[in-house]
């Protein structure tokens, strides 16, 4: 199956949260699909991110994790789901969040050096995110489970992308009254 990394796959607001949401159907083991199993597609993600990534430190391209930093830049992603993911549920802990910065710290040791690296850019924003993070902004979309910022005046924006999560979600309830009327 061919995957490409569109603008919608970038919506979370934060490249921390575009990389946790790589993962698509986390909460349902039958279905759940990681986009980093494929070396190839992780490569590309710092491509597509490069591109549609709406918060990063620079304007240079992002160069891919190197092989041998790849299972940290797993466990990384992990830690940055857990943490934000229970902030977001309002069951955010101080183990979780000891987790992450124990993650993001590894990460930075292992490549500090390259701040053109992914690895590097999203600890970076995890970072950022945790330090400056407004728990009422940070939200799970009810239609895919993805993390999202929500950046609208009023705090109101309900999924990660309205054009996808949102079209989606009015379709079905349209559908689920017309067939009941």
């Amino acid at each position: 199956m061919t995957f490409s990394w569109t603008p919608h796959r970038f919506s979370g607001g934060a490249l921390a949260l575009d990389v946790a949401n790589s993962v698509v159907l986390r909460a349902d083991p039958a279905r759940r699909i990681d986009r980093y199993a494929d070396p190839a597609t992780m490569d590309a993600f710092a491509a597509a991110a490069s591109l549609h990534c709406t918060e990063r430190d620079s304007a240079a391209p992002l160069v891919p994790v190197p092989p041998v930093r790849r299972d940290a830049f797993i466990g990384l992603r992990e830690a940055i789901d857990g943490h934000f993911r229970a902030e977001a549920s309002g069951r955010g802990s101080p183990v979780l969040l000891a987790q992450l910065l124990d993650a993001i710290a590894g990460t930075l040791r292992r490549s500090g050096r390259e701040p053109g690296a992914l690895d590097t850019a999203t600890a970076h924003s995890a970072l950022r995110l945790a330090a400056h993070a407004e728990p009422d902004r940070l939200k799970i979309c009810p239609n895919c489970g993805w993390l999202f910022l929500d950046r609208s005046r009023n705090r109101s924006r309900a999924w990660c992308d309205m054009a996808v999560c949102g079209n989606r979600a009015k379709a079905s309830r349209h559908y689920r009254r017309r067939r009941e009327g």
